[in-house]
């Protein structure tokens, strides 16, 4: 006799499942393993092993995820895959969903990556405040790449296609290892100090994440944020962000779209200043015909046709300036003769001709000088009286005062 609850199959798998994955380590999760049993289907989905020496842990890994992958998987491969433990119910497995996967190695480098992205962005390295706008039509372009690299070519084609005329002075450096870092530091400070080109596009093609890995040390990332010159960055592909890209004054997407973004369209220059030209054209086509108008009706006015009628008023102006500048003349000459006259009676008055009409003599002696007082005069000194309408010359005989009254 059977004891206890039976649990159909299903049943089983789903507690399995819910006890699997309420482990909150195996929501989050990094494995380590070999690539084996490979296969990507049509609908994008990614089916595979990961195995190492003692055992086997079956993975999928979804087209969305998929389609973000920096690498081609191939059987053999070490990786690393990041993602979550679950149960597929139906066969009554457990497995890891794959969100994640990178070359073996690469963990690290990412681990490394977020550490000094969260450092500078904390300095402000990657603030939008600080960086600085692209020239709207430079006229040299400074490329910061391998010489040897399709990069460098697809700039300059994509460069000399937009504007034939424009100056591309390439500075060429590794741009992967050890050596790289130095010589891309060097030649972003040389263009610098010697200000060779209007702008700068630093970058590279595509690759792993260890190809791209010296756009993303330090010291090229300090040289990118303290450059005078702007910076386009173009490292990798679509889907390849580095530090650089966030150092920079702008990120492209490639380095052909570097050149895009840097390198303004001749001949959309040229269209836009012939159409600016038409416009002036137009306009003062429509000034001309406006200024005609108005010549017209100026030509038409009264002041034209009959000049006369302008005199006219002026005339009246003159005429009613004239009699008010007469009356004023007159005014101010009666005012003037008023008190000229006021003025010749207050002469008149202190004159001493005036007092003489009333009796009275002035005696003048021989030197010229009046008489005040008989002192002045001595017996015998020809003296002359002075009457209103003449006078008298005289010999003194003798003087006499108050006293000899």
């Amino acid at each position: 006799m059977l004891m206890g609850k039976v649990f159909t199959v299903t049943e089983i798998n789903r507690i399995v499942k819910n006890l699997l994955e309420s482990q909150r380590d195996f929501a989050n999760i990094q494995v380590q393993g070999e690539l084996s049993n490979f296969r990507c289907y049509p609908s994008g989905h990614c089916y595979f092993n990961l195995k190492d020496k003692q055992g086997v842990l079956k993975a999928v890994m979804f087209a969305g995820n998929a389609a973000r992958l920096k690498f081609i998987p191939k059987n053999g491969d070490s990786v690393l895959a990041v993602g979550r433990v679950g149960v597929y119910e139906r066969d009554g497995v457990y497995q890891i969903y794959v969100d994640i996967m990178l070359p073996l190695g690469a963990g690290n480098l990412m681990l490394a990556y977020e550490a000094l992205k969260n450092k500078l962005s904390a300095e402000g390295l990657f603030d939008e405040a600080r960086k600085k706008s692209l020239p709207s039509h430079p006229a040299t372009v400074g490329i910061i790449t391998s010489s040897a690299g399709a990069a460098v070519r697809d700039i300059i084609t994509v460069s000399q296609r937009r504007n034939p005329g424009i100056k591309l002075i390439l500075y060429p450096v590794r741009v992967q290892g050890k050596e790289a870092i130095a010589e891309i530091v060097e030649a972003i400070e040389f263009m610098n100090k010697e200000n060779l080109a209007d702008v700068l596009i630093v970058g590279r093609g595509g690759g792993s994440i260890e190809d791209l890995w010296a756009f993303n040390e330090e010291k090229v990332v300090r040289a990118i944020a303290a450059s005078r010159l702007p910076i386009v960055s173009a490292v990798g592909h679509e889907t390849d962000f580095t530090l650089a890209d966030f150092a920079a004054d702008m990120r492209a997407a490639t380095p052909s779209a570097a050149a895009e973004i840097v390198v303004s369209d001749s001949n959309t220059l040229v269209d836009k200043v012939s159409k600016l030209v038409q416009r002036n054209i137009r306009s003062m086509e429509h000034l001309l015909v406006d200024r005609q108008g108005q010549l017209k009706s100026l030509q038409r006015s009264w002041v034209f046709t009959q000049p006369y009628r302008f005199l006219e008023d002026k005339r009246l102006r003159v005429d009613r300036a004239h009699e008010q500048l007469n009356g004023n003349l007159e005014k101010k000459i009666v005012g003037t003769e008023h008190a000229l006259s006021i003025l010749q009676a207050k002469l008149e008055t202190l004159s001493p001709l005036a007092i003489l009409t009333r009796g009275y003599t002035v005696t003048e002696k021989t030197n010229g000088k009046l008489a005040k007082s008989v002192k002045d005069l001595e017996n015998g000194e020809q003296i002359t009286t002075r009457f209103f309408d003449g006078a008298i010359i005289a010999n003194v005989v003798n003087t006499m005062g108050k006293a000899d009254n």
